[in-house]
């Protein structure tokens, strides 16, 4: 019958559904085109500015860590679940621009890209923007499966990290991690608690479809079953769980005890001890979690779900550490700083720092801005634009985004707006990462290089797109035209009988035979 519905799985606990492999299989399945074909959205939490703050906390922990005397042996930055790499491009750009600004000895710093997709590590590895931080030691790569792998092997330095056997903290970034993976789920009424489990059913036939669609079509019923305590096997996770039966009621709760035992194993990494950054959509306060319905599977190629921070201030706080965390209320996302250190309240240059990136004003107030910018977007004026840019970070997507605006108001600006307009378009280039998206950004800066009159600028990045994108006959016939307006005539004779060679059944290029090299 046309409403048959195919069962999928039968009442399974939560965190054990196979919602999570799905999950999985996708991303193993798709690699980084899961976010180069927009299938998973990731500017939100991966942007140029997010970069730079991730940058200013880990430059802060290790001015705390260099006034400590700790300056000799490095200190590994792990980013779990990497993904397209964006992120940690952003990241050790904007180290490489703050470090020297310091003036003062750091210790050295690796940071590993980890993930475990092949596909995504290999990407990594092949990727010409990051040659040149491997070969200075500063990016290593690594499968890493938080909730089973007890050792990181690096495999460009080929070194193993295992038990103990760091000497300095280690720095592990959670950025939109711990929304994807396994969570359990309990409902609290009345004081008492249960557990919930999940049918899952399907319109689509599970063996005829992708994995994307399946998720998209999975409807999941809920069963409750009252809790037997104990539940979990450790005491700390227990008393965490038990603590809520008396903070909220009539509310479903996830509940990340896998999160939970993959933060015990990170730290364990080192004798001194972790700093954990983390930021997704999520919540840190107890109010925010009452009343809370039956959860929503949010898809977007793959699925996420909400992050209760709060458990994990919990764990770090019960661990003897300290949490630092928005004082405000957050609308978009959560960013936290959780020190599991002795004397985690020596280390006054984290504090600090946090307090006024994210604190003051951070990723969720810039989110804001960013709204607001798109929704008045046809009222900006230049110098408005360009300080949206560098508020930005000089973030690649957001230019993108506000790209038909800039164009409209760069066709009548003055000399000092023009030379304004320069330096951001290089800064917007310099911060930009290819993750095989069909956009190319470097012919657009070509254009709009060439139409300012920066001529040598223009070729440069029609360059840079013939590099990505390959010869394509408008690539040809602007730089022929840079060529032209620069008065080099024998790159432009070159050139254009190049373009011909190429594309011998192109007209476009006629004209420019036509053009009068002895007058401009």
């Amino acid at each position: 019958m046309e409403d048959d519905y195919y069962e999928i799985e039968s009442i399974t606990p939560f965190s054990k559904s196979l919602i999570w492999q799905l999950n999985r299989d996708y991303y193993q399945d798709r690699g980084v085109a899961a976010w180069s074909e927009d299938a998973v959205p990731h500017n939100m939490t991966s942007n140029s500015k997010v970069g730079k703050i991730y940058a200013e906390l880990i430059l802060a922990f290790l001015t705390d860590l260099s006034s400590k005397g700790k300056t000799e042996e490095t200190v590994y930055i792990l980013e779990l679940g990497a993904g397209h790499g964006r992120l940690a491009f952003h990241i050790l750009k904007h180290l490489e621009k703050l470090e020297p600004v310091l003036g003062i000895k750091l210790p050295p710093y690796c940071y590993i890209v980890s993930d475990i997709v092949e596909k995504n590590l290999t990407f990594f590895q092949d990727h010409p923007q990051f040659q040149e931080y491997f070969e200075k030691g500063n990016l290593d790569v690594a499968y890493y499966d938080a909730s089973k792998n007890e050792e990181i092997y690096l495999r460009h330095s080929k070194i193993q990290i295992s038990a103990k056997s760091l000497n300095q903290p280690i720095i592990v970034i959670a950025n939109y991690f711990f929304d994807s993976i396994p969570n359990d789920l309990f409902i609290i009424q009345d004081g008492l608690i249960s557990e919930c489990s999940v049918s899952l059913q399907s319109k689509e036939n599970p063996d005829t479809v992708s994995t994307e669609m399946l998720l998209k079509s999975m409807e999941l019923t809920y069963h409750n079953k009252l809790l037997e305590e104990p539940f979990y096997a450790e005491p700390v996770i227990n008393e965490i769980l038990d603590d809520y039966k008396k903070t909220i009621s009539n509310s479903h709760l996830f509940f990340p005890e896998k999160g939970i035992r993959c933060l015990n194993n990170l730290k364990g990494f080192s004798a001194e001890g972790m700093m954990l950054l983390s930021m997704d959509k999520g919540f840190h306060e107890i109010h925010d979690l009452q009343k809370k319905g039956e959860p929503d599977i949010v898809t977007h190629g793959s699925f996420s779900l909400w992050v209760n921070y709060h458990a994990y201030i919990a764990f770090c706080e019960k661990s003897g550490g300290q949490v630092l965390f928005p004082s405000s209320s957050t609308f978009h996302l959560d960013f936290g700083c959780l020190l599991f250190l002795q004397d985690s309240s020596s280390y006054f240059n984290t504090h600090t720092t946090y307090e006024h990136h994210v604190n003051d004003f951070g990723p969720d107030d810039l989110n804001t801005i960013k709204q607001l910018a798109y929704s008045s977007v046809a009222r900006l004026t230049i110098t408005e634009l360009i300080a949206l840019y560098r508020l930005s970070g000089y973030d690649s997507t957001f230019f993108i985004k506000m790209l038909p605006r800039l164009k409209q108001v760069t066709q009548c600006i003055t000399f000092n707006e023009r030379r304004r307009v320069e330096q951001t378009l290089h800064n917007v280039w310099e911060m930009y990462f290819s993750i095989n998206e069909s956009y190319d950004l470097a012919y657009e800066l070509g254009g709009l290089f060439y139409d300012l009159g920066f001529y040598t600028d223009a070729l440069d990045h029609f360059q840079f797109s013939s590099d990505l994108f390959g010869p394509k006959t408008d690539t040809y016939y602007n730089r022929i035209l840079c060529y032209y307006q620069l008065r080099q005539d024998l790159l432009f004779a070159k050139t254009l009988k190049e373009a011909k060679l190429a594309f011998p059944d192109d007209t476009i290029f006629d004209s420019l035979g036509n053009l009068d090299m002895t007058t401009n």
